[in-house]
């Protein structure tokens, strides 16, 4: 194989992970020609209307998979955590690259922590998930929709619009960028969106892109993908609903905890699983499976009924 076509969005946090990639081939390939197909998603238009509104994270692939298996593309690289759980006919998301911090950031111009924001202080945020978690902290915070790229965010929370914004950590050091205060909001206190902060490359399965990117698949974050992604396939959620899920290592063994809420961070259920490293999906599909019985599925229809 003498070029590869790499299918991406255009924004600053998908050039990065595409290129990134491309660096990565070009040196275990010399010789190798790799180009970036760039391509403007659905969701990439639509920046005035939350995403749960909208149809969710899917809006990010959506043309990015029509120009796979159109043949335009022999691969496309995406943050794992806006893959949809179900994929089209012909495509597979076989390599998992090590895995990059999973935490979220709440960064602000004024202030330092969570703690330290004043009361009512408004929050910006995309992710339903983000939202409960900050209200079920602090129920008197103002959280607000935040659309647009990491460059658009980090503009507006500088233009005061917001008191603190929430972004996942990943992007900010992938991309070098930071605010003036910053903190990190992570586990046990704050769980991460599924296989956040992970990337995963998707590509034709009738083609040689497996073996040709095999050197890329790093098994833990895979595993630990594989688990979160589990919980997320049981509850058949979207970005429509805010669930969490964390996965850790710990030889031979993978602990996954789940969380499910409503949207405003009420009535939130936590639960954890255990099991062995190759069972992974199968105890995130189990861990689903206790949520919902524990009153997931009244959340789940509570939290659609509200769309």
């Amino acid at each position: 194989m003498k070029k590869i076509t790499i299918a991406t969005r255009g924004s600053m946090l998908a050039l990065w992970q595409a290129n990134h990639i491309k660096s990565l081939l070009e040196g275990q390939y010399p010789g190798l020609e790799v180009e970036l197909l760039k391509i403007k998603t659905t969701g990439d238009k639509i920046l005035d209307v939350p995403l749960a509104k909208v149809g969710g994270k899917g809006l990010f692939v959506k043309e990015i998979e029509e120009a796979l298996l159109a043949g335009l593309a022999d691969l496309a690289v995406h943050s794992m955590k806006d893959v949809p759980t179900k994929l089209p006919e012909g495509l597979v998301v076989g390599i998992i690259p090590e895995r990059e911090d999973n935490t979220d950031s709440l960064l602000s111009v004024h202030y330092g922590s969570l703690a330290e924001l004043p009361q009512g202080g408004t929050v910006g945020t995309s992710s339903l998930r983000r939202g409960a978690q900050l209200k079920a902290l602090r129920p008197d915070l103002d959280v607000r929709d935040l659309r647009g790229n990491v460059d658009t965010r980090l503009r507006k929370l500088e233009e005061g619009q917001y008191d603190a914004i929430v972004m996942a950590t990943a992007g900010m050091k992938r991309l070098g960028l930071a605010a003036p205060k910053s903190s990190l909001l992570a586990p046990p206190d704050f769980l991460p969106a599924v296989a956040q902060g992970a990337l995963g490359i998707e590509y034709r399965l009738d083609g040689p892109m497996a073996e040709t990117l095999a050197f890329l698949d790093h098994e833990p974050s895979k595993i630990q993908v594989a688990a979160e992604r589990g919980f997320l396939t049981g509850l058949d959620g979207g970005c429509q609903v805010p669930i969490a899920a964390y996965a850790e290592l710990d030889g031979t063994t993978v602990r996954l905890t789940g969380y499910l809420s409503d949207s405003d961070g009420s009535n939130p259920i936590r639960m954890q699983a255990e099991g062995p490293t190759d069972e992974a999906f199968e105890i995130g599909l189990g861990l689903a499976r206790r949520v919902i019985e524990a009153g997931g599925d009244e959340i789940l229809e509570r939290v659609y009924g509200e769309q």
